[in-house]
């Protein structure tokens, strides 16, 4: 290659240098979110979804229910392999400021009529061995942009991992006082059948002694049918809750080992921080902002296709029309070249391309808005739900001790003819609601401390 050359490519470089002071690109810059909580002025940056979960939950059997889960489940192994798709976008994506080199070997055989025809030819060989190599100057942008979006896209999907994660752990603690709740209202149902069944016996002797008439006998036998009837119904919730567990875990139906409900903590000092914390805390919003950055560098991508691009080529090697010429100088063969093409008509495409770019980066920039009011509402919704769950349960201890105490008057009165069976059914069946609605409230209280510590976004760190 002669001097020439040199200075055309040198000549090249510098106007592509000059071109590139003049920025085509946009830097990225966070969105803006002014996500709030209901009614909560709250300055304390405390934060109950810092808390690692095992400090959480205490339980030793749903401490390894939670483990269990972590290393098994399979949409977080799915998470797992989409990480690993998308780290190998982001080597492509660096692998193309590289230049691309292809090795070539060939013979060509040609045969050459003469003109003068009588059926003769002159055939040659040509023997090939060569290195050829092109190389694109990212004049503009658009491959570090290009491999900007691609680790954007690699940190969305790890944090579209960690989301599942958070999601997995909520599930698992919820399905489990579920099931704690569900084996504490069957224990109250067996219970009632119990006492209903001794109360049909009671009023059958009173009958017999004809205190009372027998259709108290009949309403006795119904009342303790009709608690019998409830208890198949919680057993095959309970069936159907570990069975949904075991999903979880990835693992056959089968039982799941437990505590019981009585030995759970009810009593949380529940901390959110403030609402900016939402973005450093919880996946699914750091997903929707590293979505938004993705787009913004794809954008960046779309400007620069509107202005040339550099590409500097070139090959060398071993051409000759015979093997022994091969691998001398005679046969030894260089080229370099740069140019810059502008495209110039292209049917729109460039256009096409930017403007479908930046609707694009619209969407992801309101799916990070939506994902904070989102993340807002539940956490909201969560400690409202936790609040009113122990409003509740301290009116709930007066009235069950007031609903038993008027059983316990009724079946006296019974006893001295001086009320009917109807009273104390009524004030059984009272009773029989209002417990199992105390043991609903209890479910929403620990449904609530783990919504609340999901929805700041717990269970990742």
């Amino acid at each position: 290659m002669n001097k020439y050359n040199y200075k055309i490519i040198v000549i090249i470089l510098i106007t592509a240098s000059i071109w590139s002071s003049c920025k085509i690109t946009k830097p990225y810059t966070k969105p803006e979110t002014a996500a709030t909580y209901r009614e909560q002025e709250n300055k304390d940056t405390t934060n109950m979804g810092t808390m690692k979960w095992s400090e959480l939950f205490t339980d030793p059997a749903l401490q390894q229910l939670i483990s269990d889960g972590l290393a098994a489940n399979l949409d977080l192994k799915i998470a797992v392999e989409r990480i690993n798709q998308a780290g190998i976008n982001v080597k492509l994506s660096k692998a193309a400021f590289l230049p691309s080199v292809n090795g070539n070997l060939s013979v060509k055989e040609s045969r050459l009529a003469f003109p003068q025809g009588f059926g003769l030819f002159d055939q040659s060989t040509q023997y090939d061995l060569g290195i050829s190599a092109g190389w694109e100057i990212d004049v503009w942008g658009k491959l570090k942009s290009a491999r900007k979006s691609a680790l954007a896209n690699l940190l969305a999907t790890d944090a579209a991992k960690r989301a599942v994660q958070t999601q997995l752990i909520a599930n698992i603690a919820n399905s489990y006082y579920e099931l704690l709740l569900l084996d504490e209202q069957l224990k109250v149902l067996k219970k009632t059948a119990k006492n209903r069944e001794t109360d049909a016996e009671t009023i059958k002797v009173l009958f017999e002694n004809s205190i009372i008439n027998g259709v108290a006998v009949v309403q006795s036998e119904a009342n303790f049918y009709e608690a019998e009837l409830a208890i198949p119904d919680i057993e095959q919730k309970i069936t159907e809750t570990e069975h949904a567990l075991c999903v979880l875990l990835a693992k056959s139906p089968t039982k799941i080992e437990r505590s019981v409900l009585e030995k759970q903590k009810l009593t949380y000092d529940l901390k959110i921080g403030v609402p900016m914390q939402l973005l450093a805390n919880r996946p699914d919003v750091q997903q929707a902002e590293y979505n938004f950055r993705a787009a913004f560098e794809e954008s960046n991508v779309a400007r620069a296709y509107f202005y040339p691009a550099l590409t500097i080529s070139g090959a060398a090697g071993f051409s000759s029309f015979g093997l022994k010429d091969w691998f001398t100088n005679g046969g030894l063969f260089g080229n370099i070249a740069g140019g810059l093409t502008q495209p110039i008509f292209n049917k729109g495409i460039n256009k096409g391309r930017l403007a479908t770019a930046l609707s694009l980066q619209k969407e992801a920039l309101y799916n990070f808005e939506f994902s904070m009011l989102k993340a807002s509402e539940e956490v909201s919704n969560a400690l409202s739900q936790y609040d009113n769950a122990a409003l509740k349960e301290e009116k709930r201890k007066k009235q069950l001790a007031a609903l038993l105490k008027a059983v316990e008057f009724n079946k006296e009165l019974l006893n001295n003819s001086t009320t009917n069976y109807t009273d104390v059914l009524t004030a059984e069946q009272n009773l029989l609601n209002a417990q199992l609605r105390g043991i609903d409230d209890q479910s929403q209280k620990l449904h609530a401390v783990v919504n609340l510590y999901r929805a700041l976004g717990g269970g990742w760190n």
